[in-house]
């Protein structure tokens, strides 16, 4: 196995299989990475040899950004994904924060750049239009590659950004390694060749696209479909391409599980689902659906904790930590209890068992947030990486999420997260997804708030919730929802994780929302009432 994607892609240069499926058109993988050696050669050519060769890349899942990241595997340079969806201030810190000295984007996302002032905003910075005839000509005129450099496992291939879910994005340094390390665990796991098809719908500026399907990919040579996430649009793309992968990370599953369900629609030809976050509802309908295997993991960008999710996993587990992942105390420095439930099956012991995801044996794959030191050191204490994950483990060593650390809640007097409450609420088939997070109570402590979106053309009354919140006996009565939010939608990333800070921001008043406050304070004590819906 090659120990670099410089390395992989110079044997995948020879291949004639099918490498890129778009629309009408396909490409061969010795067509492809031709294209990718010509740009890497006309971006190295172009770039400041006295300033370090960091190539940003604001576009979408198009075959442009299929070569943008096989230009930089090629051409030994770091390339950094932009996140599409920022703007304005936002996008022009993530830009000079990773010290891009080019940015390459198209047609559709070159107006961001436009809102900006290049000179006081993004200074000695080289925007590069690949729907323009300049870049055509830049590439006409392109020698013959001569990588920046030969590089080396441990060596940056990318700068991504975390999701920024919980503050400002960061920008992970991700080695040659871990991405090659990524890709071919996946394709032995699974079994996959040339002839499979991957989806890619995942935005590939991201680390689960990355890690999850491009290299993929790559390791099993296999043909890559790049598509925009679109639920309506899954099923004609899966059919239209062949596909037989796909990954996933956040709430795709449930925004799918949301169109309506025909007769046909496991007559089609994917086998594998892979990703993260989805809940074992939406895991379990999915596969039985679309007729395929999903495999929910846990994961992030950084990479430090793995945890790997077996066939006999329990429901609601993300499965067994690798040696060195354990769960700490972060005040104590001391691991925590095993988990103990009571015969409702609730946690029984939440304060001793709930602390933090670590790797006690170092940082694993993380090599550290790039032009971040403050942020890496918060990552790296007591000479093991804390993830700000929460979780809690039973006594077979299976793991459960239980939010992130910002997601406790203290009610009453009892310390509770997030992450259980969610799991249960799922239970009612109507709940398409949801949201459980603190806002603030009248007088001490925090209040727990629900933000509910229904599956299409479903009801809930407030009645109907109470009966359902009663009935499950492993709800805690001071988990139960005080306030609830029926919305149209949620915000999140733009890889489908959701935003709880800006839930929190809004509060509790109506302000033209349908909102629900449950009174008194024993659960169930009385019924949820809708509040005045403020539509001024």
């Amino acid at each position: 196995m090659p120990d670099t994607l410089q390395h992989l892609l110079r044997e995948r240069s020879e291949q004639d299989g099918v490498a890129i499926k778009y629309g009408d058109r396909t490409w061969t993988w010795r067509e492809h990475l031709g294209e990718a050696a010509t740009q890497a050669a006309a971006l190295i050519s172009a770039a400041d040899p006295q300033r370090p060769l960091h190539v940003g890349v604001l576009m979408g899942n198009t075959p442009d950004m299929l070569t943008a990241l096989a230009a930089a595997a090629l051409g030994g340079y770091v390339l950094c994904g932009i996140n599409t969806t920022r703007r304005g201030d936002a996008l022009a810190r993530d830009i000079t924060r990773v010290d891009c000295q080019i940015v390459v984007t198209d047609a559709e996302h070159r107006h961001l750049l436009d809102d900006l002032d290049i000179d006081t905003d993004l200074p000695g910075v080289t925007v590069l239009d690949v729907s323009t005839a300049q870049w055509a000509d830049m590439l006409a005129a392109a020698p013959a590659l001569v990588p920046h450099r030969e590089v080396e496992a441990d060596d940056t291939f990318m700068m991504i950004f975390t999701s920024g879910t919980s503050g400002d994005p960061k920008a992970v340094q991700v080695p040659h390694a871990m991405v090659l390390f990524a890709g071919s665990a996946l394709v032995e796991r699974y079994g996959l060749t040339g002839s499979d098809v991957c989806y890619l719908a995942m935005p590939l500026f991201h680390s689960n696209a990355v890690y999850a399907g491009w290299s993929v990919a790559l390791g099993a040579g296999a043909a890559m479909a790049p598509a925009a996430f679109s639920a309506s649009r899954f099923l004609p793309d899966i059919r239209g391409y062949g596909a037989t992968y796909m990954n996933y990370v956040g709430k795709p599953l449930a925004y799918i599980l949301a169109t309506p369900e025909r007769p046909d629609d496991a007559d089609n030809t994917l086998r594998i689902a892979f990703g993260n976050e989805a809940a074992d509802r939406d895991i379990e309908e999915f596969g039985r659906r679309f007729g395929c295997t999903v495999w929910d993991g846990f994961g992030s960008t950084e990479t430090a904790v793995i945890v790997a999710r077996p066939d006999d996993c329990p429901a609601g587990s993300i499965g067994r930590g690798f040696p060195g992942v354990a769960i700490y105390d972060s005040e104590t420095v001391r691991e925590c209890d095993v988990a103990r439930f009571d015969d409702t099956g609730a946690l029984a012991n939440a304060d001793a068992a709930i602390g933090e995801l670590v790797n006690t044996a170092g940082s694993g794959l993380f090599r550290g947030y790039y032009n971040d030191p403050g942020a890496t050191d918060q990552r790296m204490r007591h000479g093991m990486y804390w993830s700000g994950d929460l979780a809690y483990r039973d006594a077979d060593g299976w793991i459960y999420l239980a939010g992130r650390t910002a997601d406790w809640m203290r009610v009453d007097g009892e310390n509770l997260t997030t992450a259980p409450i969610e799991r249960i609420l799922l239970r009612l088939p109507v709940i398409s997804r949801v949201a459980v997070y603190p806002v603030p109570d009248d007088y001490v402590g925090d209040q727990v708030m629900a933000a509910i979106v229904l599956r299409d053309d479903s009801e809930l009354s407030p009645e109907d919730f109470t009966e359902f919140l009663a009935a499950q006996r492993d709800l805690s009565p001071k988990a139960w929802p005080r306030y609830v939010w029926i919305a149209d939608d949620l915000p999140s990333t733009a890889t489908n994780k959701i935003l709880k800070r800006e839930l929190i921001g809004l509060g509790v008043d109506p302000e033209g929302r349908v909102l629900w406050k449950r009174d008194g304070i024993a659960a169930g004590t009385r019924a949820f009432r809708r509040l005045a819906v403020d539509l001024a």
